[in-house]
């Protein structure tokens, strides 16, 4: 088994896009609004802040506590992108993700210009993007898609099955996939964990399952999970072979766990996406990449 490690790939790509700012003598800015106390989110606002001061890209942080009215909050947040959608300063801009509860996350986003949207989640962006006619990719989706070139193996044809929370993130996942000639299909978090259970119950629900999600699941030339669930994949359930991008992360005390059981698939899987250290850097990179796509709009 091979890891994919994700700095090597992510530093390339920062790498490159100096190359090119310093080249094109390009002034570009990335905002990061962060709302809330949620540790986990300060750390990737820290991340990303590194990796764009590494790709030359100037660095915004804009912070709201989450005490107090939920609309009003909500109201002083779109009030700032929307200033921020004005300032040419700002080439690309993010909402950090999870928002604290009792704020409308879609109606957030979507009031991002879509022509400053470097997570290229806004409604239009994604209309955009299932429609072939997209200007940024979706961050995530991008990234894993980097992982899983970066095997260096023939994708063309190759089956691959995605274990989501989101439906929505399983079918841009799926659509991500499928522009790259492969097969695809998601299945969400709940409907696997039920049919694991299932299939381990007896030898019915065995046979059951192997026409279903496990039977996908071990056909499978890729696996792609994105739960937050530990040794939610595990090697009685993986093909021979099989490249398996972890984008799965809990935090467990000082431990940083993914959705893949590391140690059961080792003499099975092909390759394997390392957590930490895989996916994660490589999204913070496409999402600068990003950034300098959306301040050059006249090119696209």
């Amino acid at each position: 088994m091979k890891f994919l490690k994700g700095k090597k790939i992510a530093d390339e790509i920062l790498r490159n896009i100096k190359l090119k700012i310093e080249k094109e003598k390009l002034g570009i800015g990335l905002a990061v609004i962060l709302v809330g106390e949620d540790e986990a989110s300060r750390i990737y606002t820290r991340l990303k802040n590194k990796a764009a001061e590494k790709a030359g890209i100037n660095f915004f942080e804009y912070e709201f506590d989450d005490r107090g009215d939920r609309n009003d909050l909500e109201n002083r947040v779109i009030k700032k992108i929307k200033e921020l959608n004005v300032d040419e300063k700002v080439s690309g801009m993010i909402v950090q993700l999870p928002l604290p509860e009792g704020l409308d996350t879609r109606k957030i986003i979507n009031s991002i210009d879509p022509r400053k949207d470097a997570d290229g989640f806004h409604s239009e962006n994604v209309k955009l993007f299932f429609k072939n006619k997209e200007k940024v990719w979706p961050v995530f989706p991008r990234a894993i898609i980097k992982m899983i070139e970066s095997a260096g193996v023939k994708l063309s044809g190759k089956k691959a099955v995605i274990i989501a929370n989101s439906e929505k993130f399983g079918e841009i996942m799926a659509k991500a996939l499928r522009r790259k000639n492969m097969k695809s299909r998601y299945f969400l978090a709940d409907t696997f964990i039920r049919s694991s259970s299932a299939l381990f119950a007896d030898r019915q629900a065995s046979f059951q399952r192997e026409k279903g999600v496990i039977g996908e699941i071990k056909k499978a030339d890729i696996i792609i999970s994105a739960c937050g669930i530990p040794s939610l994949i595990k090697g009685g359930i993986i093909k021979k072979g099989a490249i398996i991008i972890d984008g799965g992360v809990t935090k467990r005390g000082k431990k940083v766990l993914g959705d893949v059981n590391a140690g059961s698939v080792k003499n099975i899987a092909g390759y394997i996406s390392p957590v930490p250290g895989g996916v994660g850097p490589v999204t913070v990179a496409c999402l600068l990449e990003n950034v300098y796509i959306l301040a050059n709009r006249e090119r696209i």
